[in-house]
């Protein structure tokens, strides 16, 4: 029975082969043993249960007084009857292992500063959405995502992003993860699935498309971005598709250069190709104009994937694919069998967000917030002897020469947009193992550039730190143990 009128929601199965009383007795010593009905919880009145169960209510009270007589129940006058307060219940099951302590300070890249999620302006749109939303809006919907969403944002990357998009030409998706899942498999299913993805690069992708079917093979990056004038040459001569992260490559941070973005583009026409742009963080430049999505440039070979996880927050699983018009049918069609649709409160206030420029707002406020964070770091990094590169010039003018500026015990790159920095160790120093064990035991957490490799082991050694994670009371000590674990390693 459902008990869920009176204040309870549990299922109780009546044997009454021994008798009603009998077997509703039975029942309920049953779901209090087992701690489906909890101390304290109180039942419904006799009349409204005799009513519900098709039995008499003199056989409810008459189970009650006797439960009650037995120490199961409690009767208190004016407040009905309730399970005992000292009847103990079925025994908590045994708690796992406890894991690894939390770090103290946590400065690991890929999270945003969750403190700045926009809670007052996403009640007032989500108000808005739903108070203007049609009926239908709450069903089943369109594997693409809701056409309001879409079409907003159509309006946003093309303005913001350089996106050329057409609103049935998005696919909204709960994440990058699914948005590549997505791709991989209709890839698969097409007998071509040979991806080439940046080395360094996240490793967990990596293992995505594996795990779809795909193959995955190298493609190096140095100082100008991914090597794409290897594209279809040797080991990568049979590649069907390139997932790069173009306007600020992860983890290095560098800007895929121009004649590389051309090359990456002939590549494609030429050989029917595929490129997957993660733009995962391309709205935060802070030194130079922002660079333009690749798609921009050809549509009809690149599948741009954006999302809100870092300028609004991971929980809102919403991201973005801008398809090329021959793909759009087939990852509508993966879509559909994978989970029918995204869900749909949150694309309908995002949408409105958008609309009223609340968006607009939010990401201009948080790119102020990670800035002032950013140079935070760096000022700490220099007063510990560092020297920090953007795009090749250091802040203040200095010039990087080498892999170590002048008087320089390492160097931070990739500070010029996005949330995390690459400290790249000197040659003949402590290893990137010395250092992470080194600030393991002062309580920090960082990231490793091994790690992200394809095959661990390479050169230069080096730390990515994500300045985006701790709260801002945290931040400062953070960054205080990062330049102590420095100091102690790189003397």
């Amino acid at each position: 029975m459902d008990w869920a009128a009176f204040g309870v929601d549990l299922h109780l199965e009546l044997d009454a082969s021994t008798g009603r009383r009998a077997g509703l007795e039975r029942a309920l010593r049953h779901a209090i043993r087992d701690g489906r009905l909890a101390p304290s919880t109180r039942l419904p009145a006799t009349r409204a249960l005799a009513a519900q169960l098709g039995l008499s209510r003199g056989t409810v009270s008459a189970a009650y007084d006797q439960l009650v007589a037995e120490g199961w129940l409690v009767a208190r006058i004016g407040s009905g009857t309730e399970v005992s307060p000292l009847r103990r219940t079925a025994p908590a099951p045994a708690a796992p292992p406890p894991g690894p302590a939390p770090p103290r300070y946590d400065l690991r890249p890929g999270s945003p500063d969750l403190g700045t999620f926009p809670v007052t302006a996403w009640l007032r749109a989500t108000r808005r959405a739903l108070a203007a939303a049609p009926p239908a809006a709450y069903g089943y919907g369109d594997p693409r995502g809701r056409i309001e969403l879409r079409t907003a944002l159509a309006g946003y990357l093309g303005r913001a992003r350089g996106v050329l998009a057409d609103p049935d030409r998005i696919v909204v998706t709960t994440g990058y993860v699914q948005a590549l899942v997505l791709l991989v498999s209709v890839l698969r299913d097409e007998g071509r699935p040979v991806l080439a993805m940046e080395d360094p690069g996240l490793a967990f992708h990596r293992e995505v498309v594996r795990r779809q079917g795909g193959t995955v093979l190298p493609l190096p990056v140095d100082a100008h971005g991914a090597r794409t004038d290897l594209l279809g040459t040797g080991a990568l001569a049979d590649v069907a598709a390139a997932v790069l992260t173009p306007a600020h490559q992860y983890p290095t941070g560098v800007t895929l250069a121009p004649e590389r973005r051309r090359a990456l583009i002939r590549w494609a026409r030429d050989r029917d190709a595929l490129v997957v742009e993660d733009d995962y963080d391309g709205e935060f430049r802070y030194d130079r104009q922002p660079v333009g999505a690749v798609q921009g440039t050809a549509p009809e070979q690149v599948a741009y994937v954006g999302t809100a996880a870092k300028t609004l927050g991971p929980a809102l699983r919403l991201a973005w694919l801008v398809l090329p018009a021959r793909l759009v049918e087939p990852v509508v069609a993966a879509k559909r069998h994978l989970d029918l649709h995204s869900e749909t409160i949150g694309q309908l206030a995002l949408a409105d967000l958008i609309v009223t420029h609340g968006y607009d707002r939010q990401v201009r406020a948080v790119r102020r917030h990670y800035r002032r964070r950013r140079d935070l770091l760096l000022g700490r990094l220099d007063a510990a002897g560092g020297r920090y590169a953007m795009d090749g010039v250091a802040a203040g003018g200095r010039h990087v020469v080498g892999s170590v500026a002048a008087g320089g015990r390492y160097v931070v790159g990739g500070v010029a947009a996005g949330l995390h920095a690459l400290v790249e160790l000197p040659p003949g120093g402590p290893t990137e193992a010395e250092v992470l064990a080194e600030a393991a035991r002062q309580g920090l957490a960082l990231g490793s550039l091994d790690r992200l490799r394809h095959a661990p082991g390479g050169e230069p050694q080096g730390l990515v730190v994500g300045y985006a994670t701790p709260p801002s009371h945290a931040y400062p000590a953070a960054l205080d143990a990062l330049t102590r674990v420095l100091r102690t390693t790189t003397p």
